[in-house]
């Protein structure tokens, strides 16, 4: 019920933002229609994950993350590029991330392995616009489905500091699939690179966010 719920909602605000004129009823439907399709995408991620074809056909077969990663992700731990390895199924798993993902995104790897992605990494919620979990969800979805990798626009993505206190940022993120010897899809490899400063100075501002 709470998934019709929110498609209704997206649709209708939708509609209503197209038709929108005043500047701050915008806005406010802006605000509105993120928050929709936040909730719709963390209903999904929990409930079918990002293969949803995989999950509507067959039940998932368990899958050894260290053999996938020899064969596959063999500089996956020592990459100086931030990397982040998820199960396709339901609940978007993280199965293992790489000191230079942990440094990035203030996290530590023990404390995130095995949880939901979304759990780690919510959007902000004092910023109403946030749109950075539908994003990703969307991409990990295009990724699951087409079977090629998807570069995002850049991104606001905020994350939480030390503190707790959601500190901003912005990404440029490439989710790539990685299939077994069969062809099957077994992870999705969420790769990231911060361009925050490049984003945060006048000079070099982007204007262009989402997937």
């Amino acid at each position: 019920m709470k998934r019709f719920i929110c498609e209704q909602n997206v649709a209708h605000f939708s509609k209503l933002l197209k038709d929108a004129r005043d500047s701050t009823q915008k806005t406010t439907l802006e605000r509105l229609l993120a928050r929709e399709n936040r909730e719709l995408a963390m209903l999904d991620a929990a409930q079918v994950g990002a293969d949803v074809a995989s999950v509507a056909r067959q039940p998932r077969r368990s899958v050894d993350a260290s053999r996938i990663r020899e064969q596959f992700l063999s500089d996956f731990d020592h990459s100086p590029y931030p990397y982040l390895l998820l199960d396709p199924g339901p609940g978007l798993v993280i199965v293992d991330v790489n000191a230079a993902y942990a440094t990035a995104t203030l996290t530590q790897r023990n404390d995130i392995l095995g949880r939901s992605l979304f759990d780690v990494f919510p959007d902000n919620p004092d910023y109403p616009f946030a749109d950075g979990v539908s994003n990703l969800y969307n991409s990990l979805k295009t990724v699951a489905k087409t079977g090629r990798p998807h570069a995002m626009s850049v991104q606001r993505y905020d994350i939480k500091g030390p503190a707790g206190d959601f500190v901003e940022r912005y990404w440029q993120p490439i989710n790539t699939p990685i299939h077994d010897t069969d062809g099957r899809l077994v992870f999705l490899l969420h790769h990231v690179e911060g361009v925050s400063d490049q984003v945060t100075r006048p000079s070099s501002m982007v204007s262009q966010f989402g997937s």
